[in-house]
């Protein structure tokens, strides 16, 4: 798939495209991004700082970060898939944001890179030793900005090994 650099405003888009616009000081930067290796895919997403966050970007970050590590400890063998959305989902709402989480938590990652199962409201089934999942809460705020954190998981007998190496605490790059 393509990936997604999308900056300032451009990352209340969850899919945005390409376009010319130049980052700048203060912008959320939002990357989504994969490899494919011998036939199969992976799926990593972070949001960055250019320069200082402003109180914007932390209390929405803190609040993606809060619901991604719920979604995280929430995915065991077992586990609804619908359960395994709401744990993301219930964080996000609460905070007062659940208008701008606009898609759905997490799916399955393989031979291709959205395949099932999916984390969703509308999440069928429950999760086994041995699956693939992503899990991606995102807000969504147009004209202001977005923040989408997602780690790759394959589901064990115990806790979920997270497979993405990147780190999902904030991080401010150099404006």
């Amino acid at each position: 798939f393509d990936t997604i650099v999308a900056s300032g405003p451009n990352s209340a888009m969850p899919h945005h495209g390409a376009d010319d616009r130049v980052i700048e000081d203060g912008d959320l930067v939002t990357i989504d991004f994969g490899a494919h290796l011998r036939g199969f895919n992976s799926d990593c997403t972070r949001t960055y700082v250019v320069g200082a966050a402003n109180d914007f970007a932390k209390e929405i970050y803190d609040v993606v970060l809060r619901a991604q590590k719920a979604g995280v400890a929430a995915s065991v063998p077992g586990a609804k898939l619908a359960d395994v959305d709401a744990a993301c989902r219930d964080i996000i709402s609460a905070a007062g944001y659940g208008d701008y989480f606009v898609h759905s938590t997490g799916h399955g990652v393989g031979l291709d890179v959205h395949e099932a199962p999916f984390a969703a409201q509308t999440g069928k089934g429950e999760l086994a030793a041995g699956m693939t999942l992503t899990i991606e809460p995102g807000i969504y705020v147009p004209g202001k900005g977005g923040v989408r954190i997602e780690d790759t998981l394959i589901i064990t007998d115990g806790a979920p090994k997270i497979i993405t190496a990147a780190t999902k605490e904030l991080t401010e790059l150099p404006a």
